[in-house]
């Protein structure tokens, strides 16, 4: 179709009710106000808890790997990184084979504290009261817009 024979685009709304971002900054704020509590009983943060899950999931990662799995800089990383490893949950090691890379690894304290967090996507998945079928339609559309948002 030719430019001609497009319709008129309709002018961009400036109602806050129409905005992507004004949902998407809600939402993250409601979910994660929820989170605290859960999170609190841990003694975790929001960003240490997404570390966490990280290690839970793959043991003795490097810093570099673990920032690409949760979309991180290295200075953002860092000082969650040394919190956790002052609270005794994780281990920084410099790898013998490349004495650039630094492992992180889970202490047994931070091994435990991975049964403790079971609850967690529980009594969230409880709050959200989403259905199997909408959270992954969530899912799969977030990531779309994330890797959309990023590529542009």
């Amino acid at each position: 179709m030719d430019q001609a024979a497009r319709p008129a685009a309709e002018p961009a709304s400036l109602l806050l009710q129409d905005q992507l971002c004004f949902a998407l900054y809600a939402a993250s704020r409601s979910v994660t106000a929820r989170y605290r509590p859960l999170l609190d009983a841990l003694d975790l943060t929001y960003p240490q808890y997404l570390v966490m899950l990280v290690l839970w999931e793959q043991d003795s990662i490097s810093v570099k790997e673990l920032g690409a799995a949760l979309q991180l800089e290295s200075s953002t990383l860092s000082p969650l990184l040394k919190r956790l490893e002052s609270n005794g949950l994780v281990r920084r090691e410099r790898r013998t084979e490349d004495e650039r890379s630094v492992a992180v690894q889970l202490t047994p304290a931070g091994l435990d504290l991975r049964d403790k967090a079971t609850a967690v996507p529980l009594a969230m998945g409880d709050a959200m009261g989403l259905t199997a079928e909408q959270d992954a339609t969530a899912k799969q559309l977030l990531r779309l817009l994330t890797s959309n948002v990023t590529e542009s």
